[in-house]
């Protein structure tokens, strides 16, 4: 995490908890039309719906206006993490055990011979500030959580199915799934549920 991501997440944190949420990260996108990246969840859901996204942004704005930590013109964005979430507090490696990630280190470490930073496989836990991973090919690796670049869970059906949908109001078409695989469409006509 470069100064200023850290520098902002700082300021953010403790707006972001007031407003009952948790912070996922915040990045400063963009070259010449910043982008400030503010990516939070409702512990309850592990998502924000466009509402709290909007009400989250309501709640950043003056904060940041105040501060004035970016230089110059950007443009501020409110999300969720979504179903392919980045993973970035040491507990996200925890809860999402044990589905399937992609990360990258900082700093290479030594396997079979050669330095590697980049894996993919599943998520099997923490250790002491390690990250536990059974990685594709190799086997079980413990990777340090301080010199993880980035991670990210990877979209597959478990990871679908594990992620109950937030909310279907305004939804026109819901497809339900039985567990015998048969599939049931409805038309809901955009009405709330």
């Amino acid at each position: 995490m470069t100064d200023a991501a850290r520098d902002l997440r700082q300021l953010l944190e403790p707006a972001v908890a007031a407003e009952g949420f948790a912070l996922v990260r915040v990045a400063l996108v963009g070259g010449r039309n910043l982008t400030l990246q503010v990516m939070a969840e409702d512990p309850a859901t592990g998502q924000l719906t466009l509402d709290q996204c909007a009400a989250l942004s309501r709640a950043l704005s003056p904060l940041l206006e105040a501060a004035d930590p970016i230089p110059g013109p950007y443009r501020l964005e409110v999300s969720s993490p979504g179903i392919d979430r980045p993973l970035t507090r040491l507990g996200d490696f925890r809860r999402f055990v044990p589905h399937r990630a992609r990360l990258e280190l900082s700093q290479g470490i030594a396997i079979g011979g050669a330095i590697r930073k980049r894996f993919q496989g599943a998520l099997a836990g923490v250790e002491d500030d390690q990250i536990l991973l059974d990685a594709e090919g190799i086997g079980r690796v413990r990777l340090p959580f301080a010199d993880i670049r980035s991670a990210k869970l990877l979209l597959t059906e478990a990871l679908i199915a594990a992620t109950a949908p937030l909310d279907m109001r305004g939804a026109d078409i819901v497809v339900e799934e039985s567990a015998d695989g048969r599939t049931t469409t409805r038309n809901t006509g955009g009405v709330h549920q």
